[in-house]
């Protein structure tokens, strides 16, 4: 039997949708895609929009003789981890592969967004044969600093993987980055397609050869920021995922078999795969009826049953605005990556009108497309404090975000350095952040629905590139029901 709190939930979520205009979904989705030029290291183009940003990181790759120029810093610092970086370009592909014929113009956006992270994620394979370079910047020593990324002088260090100091898991999400965005790429530039395709299989070669975890072989370079909590066996799961749909060799889905069973989780995120995984595999099984799938589509179907708030094996809790709300450490991760799998689950099914059950319940794809839009919404500004979680979008928004760049003077007003401690006065003013990170969504409320707006409230107030990538697919999707 349903929950009352369900009902409670579900009237809620009806009057709300009966009182409450949608969004503007086009605009967010442009919005969460211009956000990526904010996240930019290396030299900038000319048609950088984000105007306040400036050249930066132009050294990175030097201390190992090695060019590292490129790809995104993760969220408010200026660090570049390789590891929530590969995830970020998998979801970007997968949404503009899933969404892209809803994307109109942003698709174009969309590959831009992807190619600037591709193109430094092949420097990090193709530079040193054995090695894949896994990070640039000591993060202990970016932490303990608060300046732009423009002036940066903490250390630069450069961090690796080797066969005998192994990262199974950053090497399998590269992998996957890179298979996803060669399909992203096939037609308009075949080329370099392959490229990306031909480094991939290199990749999760080497990640299926030397097992190990990257968090064992790097410790506190990426832990606690972004350790491998979950192990290496998801990440693998996924790879291989990736590199079937990419290339359709049956090896991949052989070594999928040979892995065995894996973990059902209520949770998918920059560090535990395996539900994207399950609905990727599940494609096969959904649209093509192919029998060798079926088991990753049950298990898609466990997971969906724990995210429900109707169904009997639901683990998961919601606020009383109606967010999903998974852990108090930057919450809308979870959220967004959750509603990017809701919407392409509940696509495939609608494409050949499949149901499931949840214990007896029956689940249409409509109640998995109403939850992920109570999400989307919820977001953009439908929810008690009446405010957008991304940044530049709506009336009221988030103004002091946890972002150095953001926060600090740009150098267009102010060309000297602050140093490394100068900035902290900017840290610590109430007064709203000077530089606009249009398109950034935050880490988000917490379980009471509140937000305060608070620069030093990390875990609430700190956008993030996984965030945003997750969230690219289902604004697309929503964009295209919204004609």
């Amino acid at each position: 039997m349903a929950s009352p709190f369900f009902f409670v939930f579900l009237l809620s979520g009806l009057l709300l949708e009966n009182t409450y205009a949608s969004p503007n979904y086009r605009e967010a989705l442009s919005k969460s895609l211009l956000f990526f030029q904010g996240q930019r290291s290396g030299r900038l183009p000319g048609d950088q929009k984000l105007a306040w940003r400036f050249n930066s990181g132009l050294t990175d790759g030097s201390s190992a003789h090695v060019e590292l120029t490129g790809g995104y810093y993760d969220a408010g610092d200026n660090v570049k981890f390789n590891f929530p970086m590969a995830f970020t370009t998998t979801m970007l592909s997968w949404s503009s592969l899933e969404y892209g014929k809803k994307m109109g113009p942003e698709l174009q956006n969309a590959r831009v967004a992807i190619r600037w992270a591709t193109d430094y994620l092949l420097k990090c394979a193709r530079a040193t044969p054995g090695k894949l370079y896994v990070g640039v910047g000591d993060p202990n020593g970016d932490h303990k600093c608060w300046e732009r990324p423009e002036d940066m002088d903490t250390p630069r260090t450069v961090y690796s993987v080797s066969a005998s100091n192994p990262g199974s898991d950053v090497a399998a999400e590269t992998a996957a980055a890179l298979a996803a965005s060669s399909m992203v790429f096939r037609k308009i530039d075949p080329k370099y397609s392959r490229l990306l395709l031909a480094t991939a299989k290199k990749v999760m070669q080497f990640a299926i050869q030397y097992r190990g975890a990257y968090s064992d072989s790097l410790a506190s370079a990426v832990c606690p920021f972004y350790c491998s909590y979950s192990g290496y066996k998801d990440e693998l799961l996924w790879g291989a995922a990736w590199l079937h749909r990419a290339t359709n060799n049956q090896y991949y889905i052989n070594f999928i078999k040979s892995l065995g069973g894996g973990d059902q989780p209520d949770i998918f995120s920059w560090d535990n795969k395996y539900a994207g995984a399950y609905v990727l595999l599940s494609r096969r099984a959904v649209l093509n009826k192919d029998n060798n799938f079926e088991v990753y589509k049950q298990a898609a179907e466990n997971f969906m049953c724990k995210i429900l708030p109707n169904s009997p094996s639901s683990s998961t809790k919601y606020t009383q605005g109606g967010l999903m709300y998974k852990l108090p450490q930057s919450n809308l991760q979870y959220v967004t990556s959750i509603t990017f799998l809701l919407t392409t689950y509940a696509k495939y099914m609608k494409s050949t009108k499949h149901t499931f059950n949840c214990g007896n319940s029956v689940v249409a794809p409509n109640a998995l497309i109403k939850l992920s839009k109570r999400q989307v919404d919820y977001i953009l500004g439908v929810n008690p404090m009446k405010m957008s979680y991304m940044v530049g979008f709506g009336s009221s928004f988030p103004k002091r975000i946890h972002h150095r760049g953001s926060s600090l003077p740009s150098r267009a007003v102010r060309s000297n350095s602050l140093g490394c401690s100068g900035g902290f006065q900017s840290f610590r003013t109430p007064n709203p952040n000077p530089n606009i990170l249009t398109g950034a969504i935050v880490g988000g409320p917490d379980r009471n629905d509140q937000y305060p707006d608070q620069r030093d409230d990390y875990s609430r107030s700190e956008p993030a590139t996984y965030i945003n990538a997750a969230f690219v697919g289902p604004l697309a999707y929503f964009v295209g029901k919204s004609h």
